[in-house]
């Protein structure tokens, strides 16, 4: 599998890893402030939560979900305490002062706000400096004291066991911002999870679908030891936490960009729209833009004995199968009759239109690309290796199951095995590299060069070497050397290469 030559990638670094290294300083200077300054901070700032609910709860009574009373006077004193109290509890965390550039505009002229980087949970301090509204999952409502305070500024809320719910909540955001300033502002994290900053991943439509003017906000974080970050792979939430409690002063900047108002094309076009946003807040935080969305975080932390070695390829081709409609109602067992159909073609090569009737779709450019991915013999390709990428794509932390399906099809009826030039065409595409080499496999499990192996041979072989890919694989710019002078046949000993 290659990427193509239209579209250079442009993941970079990953986005979805955080990874915290301490100097001496910095570890003498945490050490002292765990048993001194943190223990403070903390019971202040759970002090000020508490303090924090009985405000919510008392502003949050008898009021509806779907329209917006007069603001009575008891309200509005609650709405002054409530954003009183939670700047001293961010006080007490650290961020002593927050400086804010620009001037965010009024709910009746921009009903939406877009804020990026999406990095922590303390991206919640711009939220209660204004009281805006946000995007938020309905469970988040039963968290004891939070719940009441996430409640207290009429989150949409997301009703994830509901099917038809990115539907109803891109409604209720129009509604909502169609009201001419009735309801409070809209922030949005147009990302859709939190990643460490290193670069602005694909918008999500949701907050330009109605097609009216946004603002940008971009937030910073200057600190020099990032502790706030809090994504995917990396420290977690109390971790995040006490780290950042133990850090003298946590800096932070809010920049309120100017008005976007979108053109007749990108009104007509959410994802024009988002991505010119993208772009115009990656030149204002000067970060580049990262070819990644949030449904490509699991392919690029994908783990396990095979796991995604160079994901770009793999993300290129999950992108262009998602713009196909072929990521929606993917399952195992869809998987598994696309692998019966490739099986039967026994290796018969697929021309772009024999290609779109085995997915019974049209030809478009989108599928081409897709076709286009795949080693072309005469300008047609092997259905298998699609199916592959496919399984490799829609399961990346299951590669055990991606490799069970490909021997699935290539294995011969006789003894359920396959040639050692096939499973270097599995482990390519899984792996997403190039020219896969097997004779340190061979070599270890005892194999000629016309060596054949079974998945039951390989799985156990696999279960046996944690660093299957490292010690007995080498490809098309390896880092590393294999290692292929002292073979060893799956015994469970441990293999030492100092030996």
């Amino acid at each position: 599998m290659r990427s193509s030559n239209s579209r250079p990638s442009r993941v970079g670094v990953n986005p979805f890893m955080h990874e915290l290294k301490f100097t001496l300083t910095e570890k003498i200077q945490i050490g002292l402030m765990s048993v001194t300054v943190f223990p403070v901070r903390l019971l202040l700032v759970s002090f000020f939560m508490l303090l924090a609910w009985p405000f919510a709860f008392t502003a949050s009574l008898r009021r509806s979900d779907y329209v917006v009373e007069p603001q009575s006077w008891w309200r509005r004193f609650a709405d002054l305490c409530l954003r009183v109290i939670m700047r001293a509890l961010w006080f007490c965390g650290g961020f002593h002062w927050i400086k804010v550039k620009g001037e965010r505009a009024p709910s009746s002229e921009v009903p939406i706000l877009t804020a990026a980087p999406h990095s922590s949970y303390f991206d919640a301090i711009p939220v209660t400096m204004n009281m805006c509204s946000i995007v938020a999952k309905l469970e988040s409502r039963s968290i004891p004291v939070w719940g009441t305070l996430i409640s207290y500024i009429r989150p949409v809320f997301v009703f994830r066991s509901d099917q038809d719910s990115r539907r109803k909540t891109v409604q209720e955001i129009k509604r909502r911002a169609q009201s001419g300033g009735e309801w409070p502002q809209i922030m949005i994290f147009p990302e859709g999870t939190c990643t460490n900053r290193s670069g602005l991943i694909f918008f999500k439509a949701g907050a330009f679908i109605p097609g009216l003017p946004v603002q940008p906000v971009v937030l910073r974080y200057p600190n020099k030891l990032d502790t706030v970050t809090w994504t995917w792979q990396g420290p977690g939430a109390f971790k995040i936490l006490w780290l950042t409690l133990c850090q003298p002063h946590n800096p932070m900047e809010i920049e309120y960009l100017p008005i976007y108002t979108p053109s007749s094309d990108e009104r007509g076009n959410p994802g024009l729209f988002a991505n010119n946003v993208r772009k115009l807040m990656a030149k204002a935080l000067e970060l580049p833009l990262t070819d990644l969305s949030f449904d490509d975080r699991e392919i690029s932390l994908s783990h396990g004995p095979l796991s995604i070695h160079d994901y770009s390829s793999l993300l290129e081709f999950h992108q262009l199968v998602c713009r196909l409609g072929l990521r929606a109602g993917r399952t195992d067992a869809v998987l598994e009759e696309q692998a019966r159909r490739a099986r039967k073609l026994q290796g018969d090569a697929l021309s772009l239109e024999d290609f779109a009737q085995f997915l019974n779709l049209p030809v478009t450019d989108t599928l081409a690309q897709v076709h286009s991915l795949f080693h072309q013999r005469d300008g047609e390709i092997d259905t298998r290796h699609f199916v592959i990428a496919l399984s490799t794509v829609h399961r990346p932390l299951k590669s055990m199951e991606t490799l069970k399906l490909s021997f699935k099809m290539y294995e011969s009826e006789e003894n359920g095995d396959v040639l050692k030039e096939e499973l270097a065409a599995i482990l390519e595409i899984m792996l997403g590299v190039k020219e896969v080499e097997l004779s340190g496999l061979v070599l270890a499990l005892g194999g000629s060069e016309t060596a054949k192996i079974t998945y039951d041979e390989l799985n156990h072989f696999i279960e046996q070497q944690p660093n299957f890919v490292h010690d007995y694989l080498q490809f098309e710019n390896h880092p590393r050397k294999l290692c292929v002078d002292r073979p060893k046949s799956y015994n469970g000993r441990s293999h030492n290469k100092d030996d």
